[in-house]
């Protein structure tokens, strides 16, 4: 099917369910995170890996974390006007599987983040792995999980199809 198949709204529901999935799983996990932890309270969980609660007023890696409080509504802004512009997108290609779940995947996550930061100011983040104690990866939540992984969904969805124009 073309990039420009149309499922129409009822081709979307099924990609805006996956995305109210994904949202919900990541808000009952930061609310559990916020109800048995306290700011940088950690738990061992395997060599590799921590339960941790950190708070991440910047977007990803931490970027412009350290910024006065603005860029809470700028990224806010930016996750509110990427779900408008995700939704008119499955709307527009609903039937193209793969893309859309990469659009549903990144919706779910950018409203789970968009809502933390209306919340509290700040997103929260959990999962943490490392390395010997040592190189430690920055935590990230479930909503960043989904956005990554609809990412990565993206980039082979397009190497697809530029395979099948060959």
């Amino acid at each position: 099917m073309a990039r420009g198949a149309s499922g129409g709204l009822r081709g979307t529901l099924p990609w805006l369910g996956l995305a109210l999935i994904l949202l919900i799983a990541d808000q009952l996990t930061k609310t559990l995170i916020l109800g048995y932890y306290q700011l940088g309270d950690s738990t061992y969980v395997a060599p590799f890996f921590n339960i941790v609660r950190v708070h991440n007023t910047g977007a990803a890696f931490s970027f412009l974390a350290t910024a006065s409080g603005w860029q809470r509504w700028l990224f806010t802004g930016i996750g509110v006007a990427a779900a408008l512009f995700i939704v008119w997108m499955l709307r527009s290609h609903s039937g193209q599987k793969l893309f859309s779940f990469a659009l549903a995947c990144i919706l779910g996550g950018a409203i789970g983040n968009v809502v933390d930061r209306l919340m509290h100011g700040y997103v929260v983040d959990f999962l943490q792995f490392h390395w010997k104690d040592r190189w430690f990866f920055p935590a990230f939540n479930v909503a960043d999980a989904a956005i990554t992984i609809g990412a990565a969904a993206l980039i082979l969805d397009e190497i697809l199809r530029v395979r099948r124009s060959r």
